[in-house]
């Protein structure tokens, strides 16, 4: 494996990080419990991670303001326009997969 400086794996994954965001805004027909039920994390606990992250730098930075970073729009907003109302399938599935916790 090619050896990567500590700044450049920082850029990199910066990037990544910004290409999953942008994916994600671009794909508002991806329901955040199917996130959930398929991979254990949504857009929610990404923005969770982000502030996580701005905490631990002694950053301010609030829960909606970090989920306004990640859904690129305010949480609300974005509930609004894209969420929709989850199938009794998708929170058996979710409940199985909190039960196994």
């Amino acid at each position: 494996m090619t050896e990567i400086d500590k700044e450049t794996q920082v850029e990199l994954e910066a990037a990544a990080f910004r290409r999953l965001v942008q994916h994600l805004r671009d794909r508002p027909d991806v329901q955040n419990i199917d996130l959930m039920n398929l991979a254990n994390f949504c857009r929610n606990c990404l923005s969770n991670w982000y502030k996580d992250a701005a905490d631990e730098k002694g950053l301010s930075l609030s829960k909606e303001e970090a989920r306004e970073i990640v859904y690129g729009m305010p949480y609300d907003e974005w509930k609004d326009k894209y969420q929709t109302e989850a199938t009794p399938e998708q929170l058996a599935k979710m409940k199985a997969r909190m039960d196994e916790h």
